[in-house]
């Protein structure tokens, strides 16, 4: 609308300019024109009246002409002067005290009668324009003002006009902004047959259109959303069903395994044959290998289901390459490999448990994929206050198009054709990258993959670095690992479990009680006269029965005679995260089917150590 109105009114303003403008100046050279005659006439006059007495030298009479003259309007002076100079007659006009600007005009005296003679003189009259300067005044500010008026019209008029040019273009907009508010339908009035209505026709025939669009838009949403809700649903129950299917492989699988794990180690104890020796082993690496297979699924288990809790805390990070070292040395002698892990004394600050896992893991598939040279561990400091961690291998290395996914679940990548040692009882599931990718982003981490197939992989992640502590070093007391003489309590609801742990222990020197719920465990309890050394029980028991209540129904027997608690030590293959955390929190220590009858013994000696050195 503006831009409409300036283009209305410049014309105006222009024209009315111009007009003002040459009249003005057309007026003020007609008044100076007029003055300039007045005063041409009152001369020629003068001069006229002047010529007898200036030939006669009547200096009177020229005085009384001068002084009559003088009473004329507009004359400010009148001077009669001789030929040869000589002021005879000087007389100001009516005008003359309070002239500022005057117009001068002289005019010789020539007696007409006698042609030829000279001249007699000249009469000299000052013509005053103080009124045309005024009339030149008022004649400017009447422009003014009706320059002003026509400015003021042609403003309201080309307003007036802006308003009408543009309201149809207004109604556009308004009916734009309406589409995009989202109206279901929008539709402007045609007005006319200019241009202006070929627009309006075609914004009604577009927003016509977009309506349909939005419908049928609308439509399809809508069917995509139930099409989204079914799959989301179908993938959280497959999800459901997966966890339940790994809890179950967690938990009911384990069982038979762990009883399997404890009669194969019970015999090889008093076995002297050779040949049996040598099948007994080839069960026991079988177990192992299950074992193995169990452990990833349960590592996947409990992630999935939040059971793993982190706990962060400070330490050298060479104590945690030192155990890794330990666990894979002698694996790497067996197949030829050199172990490397790079010494050095930084200080990291993360969880522990799950930074030995993901090493473990990293380690483990790096020999696994190696046939020759070895694998190198290596911490480097990086300008970012973090340290970054490298496991390097010199293994077949991984193609291009397997990178991508060798951290998802139960993706592997198979070795045809190479001298991998990726066959046996040790053959994975495809979980332990999954597994390592998931910890790590559990330490707000996240482990990246570099390979060339043929030189081998590098497997890098950050850990935040600490100032290094310092640390009172103690001679550490070996702790006997002798477990005979201990009277031991068992409570599990799997006959085959309690008969293996049974034949086990005893063949320890333990004196050994067993018992499937609680009520048997009373029993037990009730036919020692002072309470059990240590107290093995399964989390969950036959028709719903925790382990945790039947330690404390025993916990209330022994208190009841003032007897001191007892050392305890819980085994499941729980993945649960609730049953897990009740575990945390009733601060019993746990281990996780299957367990081996070395981490079984340490165990019981740590629980024992620890409750000797609590009454203590």
């Amino acid at each position: 609308m503006q831009r409409f109105a300036l283009v209305a009114l410049v014309p105006t303003m222009v024209t009315a300019t111009l007009l003002v403008t040459m009249l003005t100046q057309s007026q003020l050279v007609a008044l100076r024109d007029m003055a300039q005659n007045t005063a041409g006439a009152i001369a020629t006059q003068a001069a006229s009246v002047s010529t007898a007495p200036l030939r006669d030298m009547q200096r009177r009479e020229l005085v009384r002409i001068a002084e009559s003259i003088g009473d004329l309007p507009h004359v400010a002076r009148v001077q009669i002067r001789a030929a040869d100079g000589e002021i005879l007659a000087d007389s100001l006009g009516r005008s003359g005290s309070d002239t500022t600007e005057s117009l001068t005009v002289v005019r010789d005296v020539v007696d007409s009668d006698q042609p030829g003679q000279p001249v007699l003189g000249s009469v000299l009259v000052d013509v005053s324009l103080s009124d045309a300067i005024s009339a030149q005044q008022a004649s400017l500010r009447n422009a003014l003002i009706a320059l002003f008026v026509s400015l003021l019209v042609a403003s309201v008029f080309a307003w007036q006009a802006a308003r009408w040019i543009s309201a149809p273009l207004r109604r556009l907009v308004a009916a734009v902004h309406q589409l995009g508010r989202g109206d279901r339908h929008v539709e402007v009035e045609v007005t006319d047959q200019s241009e202006i209505g070929e627009l309006q026709r075609g914004f009604n025939s577009a927003a016509l259109a977009l309506f349909d669009v939005q419908l049928s838009m609308e439509r399809e949403i809508e069917h995509a959303t139930v099409e989204l809700a079914r799959k989301n649903a179908a993938l959280e129950a497959a999800s459901v069903a997966k966890a339940r299917f790994l809890a179950a492989a967690s938990h009911d699988l384990r069982q038979p395994l762990y009883a399997l794990t404890l009669f194969s180690s019970s015999l090889a104890v008093d076995e002297r044959d050779p040949v049996r020796l040598d099948r007994i082993a080839h069960i026991q690496e079988c177990v192992e290998a299950l074992d193995h297979l169990f452990s990833e699924l349960l590592d996947l288990s409990r992630l999935e289901t939040g059971a793993m809790q982190i706990e962060i805390t400070e330490f050298s990070l060479d104590q945690v390459l030192q155990e890794v070292s330990r666990n894979f040395r002698m694996i790497a002698e067996q197949h030829g490999l050199r172990l490397i892990m790079r010494a050095t004394d930084v200080w990291v600050r993360s969880d522990r448990t799950m930074l030995s896992r993901i090493l473990n893991n990293l380690v483990s598939n790096a020999l696994r994929y190696t046939s020759k040279g070895g694998v190198l561990v290596v911490a480097r400091r990086r300008c970012d206050g973090t340290v970054r961690l490298d496991v390097w291998d010199t293994g077949s290395g991984i193609a291009p198009e397997h990178q991508a996914r060798v951290f998802d679940e139960f993706y592997r990548v198979e070795c045809h054709g190479t001298n991998e040692h990726d066959t046996g009882t040790r053959r994975g599931l495809g979980l332990g990258l999954a597994t390592v990718q998931r910890l790590a982003e559990l330490l707000d981490t996240q482990v990246l993959l570099k390979s060339h197939p043929g030189r081998g992989s590098v497997f890098s992640f950050h850990l935040p670095e600490i100032p290094p502590q310092l640390v009172f070093d103690t001679p550490a007391e070996e702790a006997p690992m002798d477990v005979s003489g201990m009277r031991v309590l068992v409570i599990d609801d799997e006959p085959a479990i309690l008969s293996g742990i049974r034949y086990l222990l005893r063949s320890w020197g333990c004196e050994v009680a067993i018992a499937e719920d609680r009520i048997q465990a009373l029993q037990a309890a009730e036919e020692w006269p002072t309470p059990p050394d240590i107290v093995i029980s399964d989390l969950r028991l036959r028709d719903g029965e925790s382990g945790l209540d039947v330690l404390a129904a025993l916990d209330q027997l022994y208190l009841r005679d003032g007897h001191a608690p007892f050392p305890r030590l819980l085994i499941t293959g729980e993945t649960r995260s609730d049953r897990l955390r009740e575990i945390m929190a009733a601060n019993i220590p746990v281990l996780y089917k299957p367990v081996s009858p070395e981490q079984l013994r340490e165990a019981m000696m740590v629980a024992w150590n620890v409750a000797r050195a609590t009454l203590a």
